[in-house]
């Protein structure tokens, strides 16, 4: 297994142990914690191991982040239809 896969795989164990501690804000500290580290490490999978490791480490991470992927869509479609009205 490559230094990348390696890194994404725990962040992806970080990503449940931080989201398995109660949290005053809902974990959005966290999230943006995870995000920030997570994102180098997505490009670093995607540069070293290719397409389909880099597909699989980002949907890995789409699922841990479904809630705010949830508010960002819902944000983008509002300033959508929002423009074209």
């Amino acid at each position: 297994m490559s230094y990348s896969l390696s890194a994404a795989c725990c962040w992806i164990i970080l990503a449940a142990i931080l989201a398995a501690i109660p949290s005053q804000d809902n974990h959005w500290r966290r999230a943006y914690l995870l995000m920030t580290l997570g994102l180098p490490i997505l490009i670093w999978v995607y540069v070293s191991d290719g397409l389909f490791w880099g597909l699989a480490v980002t949907a890995a991470m789409a699922s841990v982040f479904r809630w705010p992927l949830r508010y960002l869509f819902a944000w983008i479609l509002r300033q959508v239809t929002r423009r074209a009205e």
